[in-house]
């Protein structure tokens, strides 16, 4: 067993006191085989007038919390302790149907893939351009091989860099600039494996960043990859900010079909354009010895 704990911090600033419209929150991770929730907690001041839980479209826990009061700050903190056990060593298993690029999903599978087949920005053709030369020019591609290989494409080839604007550069922007954040790389591998015609979807979570391992890039805030369908292994993780391909160090919080349905706290004010000062976002994430040790 391996126990992680989050501590996620949200601060927002203001000049004058403002009051608070409704806030979706995308904050608790969601169970799976390799990550087990076992303890969750959300904190919020000023404190709402109501809490309500639930699930999206995509099937993630959403917080809608409504206000009655105003404030100066609004303070958001989600802690948490999972059970994560990852595989190191993903083991695909894919069906030997899609062992070699390209292949078919199937007419049942291709019906329920449909919106992750389809690109945001078809109109860049640079980006399936890009794409293509990961292709074998003999005609077919080790399945495997070649999203491992876009994966650290990017990592090798592309600079990380934090950007305090909200939102997800354009990905031909990633393409031409060569580098972005962690948001913009996820988005850039799933309108390239989506232009090859694989099923892709947006991630977002947190990333724990073990000393033996060295530091990963995209800690100390939210972290964004990917999940491209396999037929026989299913959505796989791929994230190219880190060149990691499965869960490893990867805590899941929602899955979406585009980066901006996947944002983790999202909300109005009602005030003057100036009145917002800015926002403080820290994210920590520890392993923890025991249950006890990660509640204390």
């Amino acid at each position: 067993m391996t126990l992680l704990s989050v501590h996620h911090e949200t601060v927002y600033r203001y000049a004058r006191p403002v009051k608070f419209g409704e806030h979706r929150m995308l904050l608790r991770p969601r169970d799976s085989m390799e990550q087990t929730l076992e303890s969750f907690s959300l904190s919020i001041s000023p404190r709402p007038a109501s809490v309500r839980w639930i699930h999206d479209v995509f099937g993630n826990g959403i917080a809608i919390a409504e206000f009655a009061e105003g404030a100066e700050e609004l303070r958001i903190v989600a802690s948490m302790v999972l059970d994560h056990t990852p595989d190191l060593a993903p083991n695909f298993e894919i069906e030997n149907r899609a062992k070699s690029f390209p292949f078919d999903y199937g007419d049942v599978d291709a019906i329920d893939l449909a919106p992750t087949l389809r690109r945001q920005f078809p109109e860049d053709w640079e980006v399936e351009h890009w794409a293509r030369r990961f292709l074998d020019p003999r005609g077919t591609t080790d399945t495997g091989h070649l999203l491992a290989n876009i994966t650290f494409g990017i990592k090798e080839s592309f600079r990380y860099s934090r950007r305090t604007e909200p939102g997800t550069q354009r990905p031909l922007r990633t393409l031409e600039t060569r580098q972005g954040t962690c948001r913009d790389f996820a988005l850039l591998m799933m309108e390239a494996v989506r232009s090859l015609g694989l099923a892709a979807r947006f991630v977002t979570g947190y990333l724990y960043s073990p000393a033996r391992d060295g530091e990963h890039k995209g800690g100390g805030a939210t972290h964004a990859w990917c999940q491209v369908y396999l037929p026989g292994a299913g959505w796989v993780e791929f994230d190219p900010t880190n060149g990691i391909i499965g869960t490893r160090d990867l805590i899941r919080v929602g899955v979406a079909r585009e980066p901006q349905q996947a944002i983790p706290i999202a909300g109005t004010f009602i005030g003057g354009w100036n009145d917002f000062l800015g926002m403080d976002v820290e994210v920590v994430v520890e392993q923890v010895r025991s249950l006890q040790d990660g509640m204390g």
